[in-house]
């Protein structure tokens, strides 16, 4: 914040006078990219496990809906970021976000409301200031990633770390919660200091370890300056992102907005659908959890490639057939499909074992994968004008 310069004349040689002359300024730089990234995944692997755990239960899923705002505040700070070096990367990778967040008109066009009301166009407004990338969305960018966001997540954390300690501490399972040590009514517990104290600083330790390592070696990338003339080929989402680039290709209102809205909604309501209290704290509950969730990981894959080489080989309606109208592509699409077949398969998985959370479970994998394989594809096997390489990254040897 001391040598930065929100300002798209400036924005980017600042960002080059921090690495080039500023003193260690390159590291430090360094470390806030890695540190950034990092903390997407330890945000989604720790939202993984309190879904694995059942942790969301006995009244805690008010903190369990604090956790997801928690994380889209995560991708919201990434994002924002991304934008403020003003190279190429930067520019056109958030012209593909801002553009996922306007798809809404999309729809509207279809439907031929768009004269009345037009969601995207106000969305787009808001975050740029204007009608398109400039300096109005730099400065705003800027306010967000250094103040309101920060903000925000420091307000729901404080939430978040409060309702932990009103709802008993971290989730175990009732085998431990119950034994009794030292008498009638104390449960075996241990003092914070230094137990838990240790464990927090050992991890605080290695993941500032592997960060540091990460920054040493690997150097945060700064392309040419942005020039809204020459569009980066392929332009690519960040890779946080991808997946939803990925469905956004096939429909863009269905992908970036219709499908993480679904996504989300389905999180939210997972505790107040999974009403049983038991198999608290532990993970997948049984071994039916196990092999559950084993089942629905190689199902999910198995869809999405399907799927994907599906589309790739034949197209999808909207190439076969010129008279398929807009609006029936936005909502039959492979997005819309890979949905169907995970809640076919979790309604006949939670039958099969008469249980909701096993559902949950089932669905909850589904998606998991499904991002997972989704942002892969999109990564490393999309090349310019979006051609799909079976070969990851052989269109940079064209």
């Amino acid at each position: 914040m001391i040598y930065y310069k929100p300002d798209t004349a400036q924005a980017y040689f600042s960002i080059k006078d921090l690495m080039y002359v500023v003193p260690s300024g390159r590291f430090v730089r360094n470390i806030h990219r890695w540190a950034a990234h990092l903390m997407v995944i330890v945000g989604f692997l720790h939202m993984a496990r309190v879904f694995y755990t059942g942790a969301y239960k006995r009244g805690r899923g008010f903190n369990w809906t604090i956790g997801i705002v928690l994380f889209l505040l995560i991708l919201g700070l990434n994002f924002t970021g991304y934008l403020l070096p003003w190279d190429q990367l930067a520019y056109w990778a958030g012209t593909i976000g801002i553009n996922i967040a306007a798809s809404p008109t999309q729809l509207t066009d279809a439907l031929g409301i768009s004269g009345v009301v037009d969601i995207g166009s106000i969305i787009k407004h808001l975050l740029l200031g204007s009608d398109q990338i400039g300096n109005d969305a730099l400065v705003r960018f800027y306010v967000l990633h250094c103040m309101l966001l920060p903000l925000l997540l420091l307000l729901f954390f404080a939430i978040h770390m409060w309702r932990i300690r009103k709802s008993g501490g971290l989730s175990r399972p009732d085998t431990i919660a119950t034994e009794k040590q030292n008498g009638p009514g104390e449960a075996q517990t241990l003092p914070a200091i230094p137990h838990a104290f240790l464990r927090e600083f050992t991890a605080f330790m290695f993941i500032l370890a592997v960060t540091v390592a990460l920054a040493f070696f690997f150097d945060a990338p700064l392309k040419e300056p942005a020039n809204p003339l020459v569009p980066e080929n392929p332009a690519k989402a960040p890779w946080y992102f991808l997946g939803i680039q990925e469905l956004v290709s096939y429909s863009a209102f269905t992908g970036g907005n219709l499908i993480p809205l679904v996504a989300l909604l389905g999180l939210c309501m997972i505790p107040y659908i999974d009403r049983d209290t038991g198999d608290f704290g532990k993970w997948f509950g049984d071994r039916s959890g196990v092999r559950v969730t084993v089942s629905s990981a190689s199902y999910a894959l198995l869809c999405c490639i399907s799927v994907l080489a599906l589309t790739i080989g034949f197209g999808w309606p909207g190439a076969w057939n010129g008279g398929v109208g807009q609006i029936v592509i936005h909502f039959i699409n492979p997005g819309t499909t890979l949905i169907l077949m995970f809640v076919v398969w979790s309604i006949f998985v939670s039958r099969r074992y008469n249980s909701v959370r096993i559902g949950a479970i089932a669905i909850f994998t589904c998606f998991a994968m499904a991002v997972v394989v989704l942002t892969y594809f999109a990564w490393g096997h999309r090349g310019p004008n979006w051609d799909f390489y079976w070969w990851p990254f052989s269109w940079q040897n064209y």
